[in-house]
């Protein structure tokens, strides 16, 4: 008996190196992790292919392949690459029969669509079109594709015209462009005059390539799929393959301040006239799916026009009426994506739910929703036979792919996480926290302890600021405000879903419009002294602010009204001049929607709170981090507010990017990022 009881210390001694060696996450370990994405089932969901982004030595260059997993297999092999080495691939997609797999790449220069054996092999370029391809979806049939491409609109019958055109603007000695129109530019790109456009074509047989194609969607003036962030869910295909439905906003002088995406059902011939199905919605339809039959639409609509934030609800179209109707109309979330269920009797769609982004299952007929997979956030549905396949992240690790059966049941791991990657690292453990914030309403944060923590230890914190201000920070990983990356330094992090974020009701997300500087502003201030409270290893007395985008405006908007809890604040890409924001972002309707109208027209809600009208206040050191390329929030925003920390003697640094937009995307700049807050924030709360 006494020797049972003294087996377990030495267990327990055993396992004490490998604790006393942990070490915490840091920004290299994040830019090195390898990233998995794209899960594609074959369709009889007995195969899983993904794609896999792979970091150089050097943490400069990465590079993308597609893997595969036999999923008929109860054997621990590990997923295999099937693309050659060498190659940038993405887009992966299945042919009908599951024999051939489909994939874009810019192997030869410009990207291509490439089709390959689905157990692997050698590629063969199916087209060899004068411009890129940039998304793509597969026929019914299997015969033809529809893909888009950035091309002029005087082109769309020779696309080695758009080539021609930009070879000539390149070589011409005047650099100068005439616009008399809006966007003159978007994100981090100016306007060449390019416009994403649909085009089909045939798959070739043999060894020919496909160098031609038919636009079908030239004649509506908007791009298709959306600039800058669209893809092939904004486009597809009729179960008979003659027609395709997209997305569209229309082109124009009201473009910059119009959220109106409507449905367009365009000839896959190119020959009929587009019809709009949704014209009578003058908000945003989007994502668009056919049932089995073709005679029903699925898609998202939002309901009020020139609000990007606004609820997507699940709608059904009757083609045949044209009758539409909400199917969860009492679900107060908003839908994700829409992945139909075998049947056709559900639609399976992710939506933030109080910090986190489960998957959930809804109804068509009843529109009851139930949550099928939780914990984290999950994205990426697919489902094909048997098989769900899904990606899942959390405050702990990047994405992984899963599989389970339809109804989420005996669900197993495909890839890696975090911690399995990387063994000698400590996480630090985290837990949400609620409290009564503005109007006395619930309010979620959550809190991360160091990754070395010990009971009865105080630590300084990295109160962490979330942006859109529509958005969340919650139990999701980021790879550019990960909470985690001030965990492995020894910090906490404090971070609070005030009003404004999503996933707790459209009027909890509603309530920051027009009050950016109050209601959160007092959910912030409630919430840190509901966390100090709640956990008491907070050190209060050492604690930097830090925010993005909106966090960037808040950080500001601290600095001048909030400013006696912190040691220092760090700001990226911020909004620091209110007014001038809304003459010289490019979406106008963000501006003109939160501040509830034009600035010429409504100058006192912009002023009301815009933190420049407050700079006489600031005396907390401050980090400004700025874009060249961030056209959302222009780089001018971050030099004016250096400038007035500087010219009021506030101890500040200014961190400039030339190349990047409003995030830092370039693995070394993210290194720099990273490691120049660390210094910031040790120089002001200490390790």
């Amino acid at each position: 008996m006494k020797l049972r009881h003294a087996l377990l210390p030495l267990c327990l001694l055993a396992a004490l190196p490998t604790l006393a060696n942990a070490r915490g996450f840091d920004v290299r370990d994040m830019v090195a992790l390898d990233r998995v994405s794209a899960p594609t089932l074959s369709p009889d969901g007995g195969v899983l292919v993904f794609s896999k982004r792979v970091m150089d030595e050097n943490k400069t260059k990465a590079s993308s392949s597609l893997w595969r997993r036999d999923l008929r297999t109860r054997d621990m092999a590990p997923p295999k690459q099937i693309t050659p080495e060498g190659w940038n691939v993405n887009s992966p997609a299945f042919s009908h029969d599951g024999q051939t797999l489909y994939f874009l790449s810019a192997k030869n220069g410009s990207q291509q669509l490439y089709a390959m054996p689905a157990e692997g092999g050698t590629p063969r370029q199916l087209t060899d079109f004068a411009v890129d391809v940039d998304s793509f979806k597969l026929s019914p049939q299997g015969e033809r594709i529809v893909f888009s491409a950035g091309v002029f609109q005087d082109c769309v019958s020779d696309l080695a015209c758009t080539k021609k055109k930009l070879d000539a603007a390149e070589a011409s000695k005047a650099t100068g462009k005439v616009f008399d129109s809006l966007f003159v530019r978007h994100w981090d790109t100016w306007n060449d005059g390019r416009r994403n456009t649909l085009f089909v074509a045939p798959l070739p047989k043999g060894d020919a390539k496909a160098t031609t194609a038919t636009a079908i969607s030239a004649k509506i003036p908007g791009d298709a799929p959306s600039k800058p962030f669209g893809g092939n869910d904004d486009y597809e295909w009729a179960p008979d393959g003659k027609t395709v439905v997209a997305s569209i906003r229309v082109a124009g002088r009201e473009e910059p301040w119009s959220t109106n995406f409507d449905l367009y059902k365009l000839d896959a011939a190119g020959s009929k006239a587009a019809v709009n199905l949704t014209k009578a919605n003058p908000a945003w339809d989007a994502g668009p799916v056919f049932s089995a039959d073709g005679k029903t639409l699925y898609y998202r609509a939002m309901k009020r026009p020139g609000f990007e934030a606004d609820r997507f609800a699940l709608m059904a179209m009757d083609l045949a009426s044209g009758k539409t109707r909400e199917i969860a109309a009492d679900w107060d979330r908003s839908a994700g994506e829409i992945v139909l269920s075998a049947d056709g009797k559900s639609i399976l769609t992710g939506a933030d739910e109080l910090g986190e982004h489960p998957l959930f299952q809804i109804d068509i007929a009843s529109g009851k929703a139930t949550k099928l997979v939780g914990e984290g956030s999950v994205g990426s549905p697919v489902l094909a036979g048997p098989t769900l396949a899904f990606t899942r992240n959390s405050l702990k690790s990047g994405d992984q792919i899963f599989v389970a059966d339809t109804a989420a049941q005996n669900l197993r791991a495909i890839t890696a996480s975090a911690s399995e990657t990387l063994p000698d690292v400590q996480f630090g453990d985290f837990e949400q926290f609620q409290f009564k914030g503005w109007n006395n309403e619930t309010v979620h944060g959550y809190v991360v302890k160091p990754y070395n923590y010990q009971p009865g230890k105080k630590y300084p914190v990295a109160f962490l600021i979330h942006g859109g201000p529509q958005g969340s920070f919650g139990n999701g990983w980021s790879y550019r405000w990960n909470p985690q990356t001030y965990a492995g330094q020894g910090y906490a992090v404090v971070m609070i879903d005030f009003h404004g974020s999503t996933g707790y009701g459209q009027a909890f997300t509603d309530a920051i419009s027009q009050h950016w500087g109050d209601r959160p502003l007092e959910d912030l201030q409630k919430g840190w002294a509901a966390a100090q409270q709640q956990y008491g290893f907070l050190n209060g007395d050492k604690a930097c602010a830090l925010g993005a985008s909106y966090g960037g405006f808040m950080t500001y908007w601290i600095a001048g009204n909030w400013n006696e809890p912190w040691k220092c604040l760090v700001d990226h890409d911020g909004v620091f001049d209110n007014r001038m924001m809304g003459y010289s972002t490019e979406e106008l309707w963000f501006s003109e929607w939160e501040n509830g109208g034009t600035p010429w027209n409504n100058a006192e809600k912009y002023e009301k709170f815009n933190p420049v009208n407050h700079v006489a206040n600031w005396n907390k050191p401050i980090l400004v981090i700025h874009g060249q390329q961030d056209f959302r929030i222009p780089v001018e925003q971050g030099l004016a507010a250096f400038t007035a920390a500087q010219r009021k003697g506030v101890e500040s640094k200014f961190l400039y990017f030339p190349d990047e937009n409003h995030w830092v995307l370039k693995p070394q700049n993210s290194i720099l990022w990273h490691d120049t807050v660390n210094a910031w924030l040790k120089q002001h709360i200490g390790e």
